[in-house]
């Protein structure tokens, strides 16, 4: 095992880059927010990651204790990686870096990769400013299908998925159809999520909470 880096700075900034400076780190946190995943579902959903750097900073990260490997009981018996409370407590911070960042998201460029649960955080935060944050919300985009756990607290360190791939486990409290421009300009704050619903850039289906809210905007 590589010697822990360190600034060597007795600044807090500087001792939160030591755990989560290096390269991807930051990206896996993003990942794991949607609950235990193994290697290979990591290595899919991080394009351009070397299989060597991937178990290189899966291993700092456990020995920073952001992360926790396990295995899974039989039929499964499968190994899978899992945010520790310390490491779901990047949740604002992913969300924050997530909110600054917008803004450099112009027209996709030919060679951006994407996937459609890398929109959920900029949705989650979308909903909370639209007072919808409430149960499961299901999203649809051309690029595939997520759900959100959009009660999820930015602050909150309790365990428990933030998203999760696919449709929703049960019935959710409001189905989305919109594209990624749309998610995009909500991500930047261009728009917010009831005026979208309103302009027809999102659809909303369902009989739940959240649903009602976004229509009554």
């Amino acid at each position: 095992m590589s010697p822990r880096r360190s600034y060597d700075q007795y600044c807090s900034a500087a001792r939160a880059l030591d755990a989560v400076g290096d390269r991807w780190t930051l990206l896996i946190v993003r990942e794991l927010l949607a609950g235990p995943r193994r290697y290979t579902d990591l290595h899919a959903d991080l394009p351009g990651v070397s299989t060597d750097v991937l178990a290189s900073r899966l291993k700092d990260m456990e020995r920073e204790g952001l992360t926790t490997r396990r295995r899974l009981p039989p039929p499964g018996a499968a190994y899978v990686y899992e945010l520790t409370a310390r490491g779901r407590g990047l949740l604002p911070v992913l969300e924050a870096l997530g909110a600054w960042g917008a803004g450099e998201l112009g027209e996709r460029r030919p060679t951006d990769a994407v996937r459609a649960h890398w929109f959920a955080l900029p949705l989650l935060r979308a909903l909370r400013e639209a007072g919808a944050a409430e149960g499961v919300v299901e999203v649809r985009l051309e690029e595939g299908v997520f759900h959100l756990y959009a009660d999820a607290a930015a602050d909150s360190v309790e365990e428990g998925p933030v998203y999760g791939d696919g449709p929703a486990p049960g019935e959710p409290e409001a189905r989305l159809v919109l594209d990624a421009v749309t998610c995009a300009a909500l991500g930047r704050g261009e728009t917010g999520l009831r005026e979208a619903v309103r302009d027809g850039r999102v659809r909303v289906t369902g009989d739940g909470t959240a649903a009602k809210a976004l229509r009554e905007g």
